[in-house]
């Protein structure tokens, strides 16, 4: 902690007499400001990107004649030649031509934050950073990392998503199948995925039940994925549910301007081997669009008998107005993997035979299981029945507006609907016939009370609803009025697929089923205010309403009529100055609030509700830039009210049972680094320190 502190000081005050400075605007032809404009100064090896009002700054510019090169998609790039003079800033504007071979794209607002300019990057990332989810301004107090295409194409080897992100601050990534293919997770600050908000295109993709996401339901993804932003902490306002650890949003919007066809194909351990097809349109009587990809990922896993087949397509079409874009979606998977969530106990790592055994007597594990157990080493995967797997399937429907009302108004609404319907199937040994609700039976003067048995847990379920937001943008203020409501409807239901003792059951028998709804709406006012030249200030007011039922019989035979309604006002707000033109700090202050998954609800201890939590957020950062390295330090502080946290228990299917506690927090620094040694060659680091404690 005292290192960064250090650091923290030491740097804001270092500097360099720069030789001239460059400031200038990037327009359009009719006069609007081009946001995320690339501006190259090739004899400096140096770039920018222009801000929302169309500016940019270069320091430390050679006295004397150099050229500026400007490129922004959709129009033709220039070329100019200007004069610096030594200690003065040289003032510059450019105005681009619209250019009729190339593709605007569609912003998704409101929920991210501006493309910082990293003028250290490789130039291929700069010319990627122009990402499309521009909502709050770069001078959005909080702390955040932008990850481009080029950037996710070099880690795009089939893996999930997660492991493609493992390398941006405080991020821990997980895999069941021990390779990254298959049921992968992630953690950011110690928070796990149920509590890291994340969307495509503004949409949820969280589950709204469980609260978390299943990467392998759309394996591949990242094939199709422009830009992704992942915003640590409480964030600015966002749909679905609330962010306690941080928010991940995806871009799917992009659309190349050529069309052709692309092929991705690799092979590796573990049999693993993964195939893409990609078909790109190009534009179309300068008004449509097509993409189309479909992809199979095939391995074996490193953990015994943890297969996974996965499959995925993603379908866009696009018309582009001069005023209005429209853009549908078409995506999905269908992924079926062998189940290896229990993990490899510690004892069996170690090759302890005699804590093995501990451990199987603990766990009530057969003479075949600890067989097994003791057999297999390092790969050891609890599960042996041949069909042990999950199979699931989820399709995405997603339909976005973009209208320019004016040059300061911008409107912005999309419809979405979610199809998700699967089963993972289990074998039981000896399981006891009052699981399934059947009595004993006696043959032959002997009563039997238990039931080798295989059954099939499914899932089906509907999600849908809708998005807007009005943007004003002119001059140094930026407001932003959005809002959403989603619907959740969901059934879960077991089958009996065989009983080496039947008991009068039949195949497809339903043994148990429950129904859930869940309906969640917000509303948001977000301002940003350049209230003078250096100093801007940022402010979000988020209300929040949450109702969620769930009706039937469990798994484990009970009743769980249970659920609650909530109301939440989520207000955030911070600063953001320039100490120079390379140096900057902000602080930001935010409320989230959360409500209970539905196994909170269900899993409670007996006689207790569960809580909604509460978490607010203190935010301290500071940047510099220059043109051979970046740095960046954040200190945050986030304490809680009534966290749900886990107990140590597992329910049924291994899920970790939570309640609340009053007070606890996580506290910590995060440290990053971007070093360009020579161009063309750039060091990445970073490093987080945290303690996260419950208070008593």
């Amino acid at each position: 902690m005292r290192f960064f502190l250090i650091s923290f000081f030491l740097l804001g005050v270092l500097g360099c007499s720069a030789q001239g400075t460059v400031r200038g605007k990037v327009l359009s032809e009719g006069g609007e400001p081009l946001v995320f404009a690339n501006v190259v100064f090739p004899e400096l090896s140096r770039a920018v990107v222009s801000d929302e009002d169309g500016i940019f700054l270069m320091s430390d510019v050679a006295v004397g004649s150099t050229t500026l090169e400007v490129t922004y998609l959709g129009y033709n790039s220039i070329s100019k030649e200007i004069t610096v003079s030594e200690g003065k800033i040289t003032s510059v504007e450019v105005v681009l031509q619209a250019s009729e071979a190339t593709l605007s794209t569609l912003e998704v607002k409101a929920s991210a934050v501006s493309v910082e300019e990293i003028t250290s990057m490789p130039m291929q990332t700069l010319k990627a950073a122009r990402v499309n989810i521009t909502g709050a301004r770069a001078t959005t107090p909080v702390s955040y990392s932008n990850v481009s295409k080029p950037y996710l194409e070099k880690l795009n080897t089939g893996q999930d998503l997660p492991y493609m992100l493992r390398f941006t601050p405080s991020l821990v990534t997980t895999s069941d199948a021990g390779n990254g293919i298959g049921y992968t997770s992630m953690r950011i600050r110690g928070s796990d995925q149920s509590r890291i908000n994340v969307t495509i295109n503004g949409v949820p993709l969280n589950d709204a039940e469980s609260q978390n996401v299943f990467w392998v339901d759309l394996p591949d993804l990242g094939s199709s994925v422009q830009s992704i932003q992942i915003q640590r902490g409480v964030g600015t306002s966002t749909n679905g549910s609330g962010a306690f650890g941080a928010s991940v949003r995806l871009n799917t919007m992009g659309m190349p301007s050529k069309g052709g066809v692309v092929l991705r194909n690799g092979f590796g351990s573990f049999n693993s081997l993964r195939n893409t097809v990609e078909v790109n349109s190009g534009l179309l009587k300068n008004r449509f669009a097509f993409q189309g990809r479909v992809s199979q990922i095939l391995s074996d896993g490193f953990i015994d008998r943890a297969s996974s087949e996965l499959r995925s397509y993603f379908l866009s079409g696009a018309y582009y107005g001069n005023r209005t874009t429209v853009r549908a979606l078409v995506f999905g998977g269908h992924e079926r993997t062998y189940q290896s969530w229990n993990g490899t106990p510690e004892s069996r790592i170690l090759g302890d035979e005699e804590a093995m055994l501990i451990h199987a007597s603990n766990n009530g594990l057969t003479t075949s299981q600890t067989d097994n157990l003791i057999n297999a080493g390092r790969t050891y995967n609890f599960y042996e029945y041949e069909n042990q797997v999950d199979d699931y399937a989820q399709d995405h429907y997603q339909l976005h507006l973009n209208h320019r009302l004016s040059d300061a108004l911008e409107l912005q609404l999309a419809a979405h609907y979610t199809y998700g319907r699967g089963f993972f199937e289990q074998y039981k040994e000896d399981d006891d016939f009052e699981n399934y609700g059947l009595f004993p039976y006696s043959i032959g003067g002997e009563t039997i009370e238990t039931s080798d048995v295989i059954r099939r847990r499914w899932l089906e379920n509907d999600f849908y609803g809708g998005t807007g937001s009005l943007t004003f943008n002119r001059g140094p203020v930026n407001v932003i009025l959005g809002g959403a409501y989603h619907v959740y409807d969901g059934i879960h239901f077991g089958e009996l697929i065989w009983m080496e003792n039947p008991n009068g059951t039949e195949h497809g028998d339903v043994y148990y089923r429950n129904d859930g709804l869940k309906n969640d709406g917000n509303a948001f006012l977000q301002a940003t205010v350049r209230v003078l030249p250096k100093l801007s200030v940022f402010a979000d007011a988020q209300y929040r309403g949450v109702s969620y039922a769930t009706e039937g019989i469990d798994s484990d035979r009970r009743l769980i009529n249970t659920g609650d309604t909530l109301n939440f006002f989520n207000p955030k707000f911070g600063l953001y100055y320039n100490l120079t033109s390379r140096d900057e700090v902000y602080a930001s202050y935010a409320v989230g609030n959360r409500e209970p998954n539905r196994a909170d609800f269900i899993d409670a201890p007996n006689g207790s509700f569960p809580s909604h939590e509460t978490l607010q957020d203190i935010e301290i950062g500071y940047k510099r830039r220059h043109h051979k390295y970046f740095f960046g330090v954040n200190i945050y502080n986030m304490a809680y009210e009534n966290q749900l946290v886990l107990t140590g228990q597992l329910n049924d299917v291994g899920n970790p049972v939570r309640q609340n506690v009053e007070a606890s927090y996580r506290r910590g620094v995060e440290g990053e680094l971007a070093w360009r040694i020579i161009p063309g060659l750039t060091w990445l680091a970073n490093v987080s320190v945290s303690e996260n404690k419950i208070d008593s």
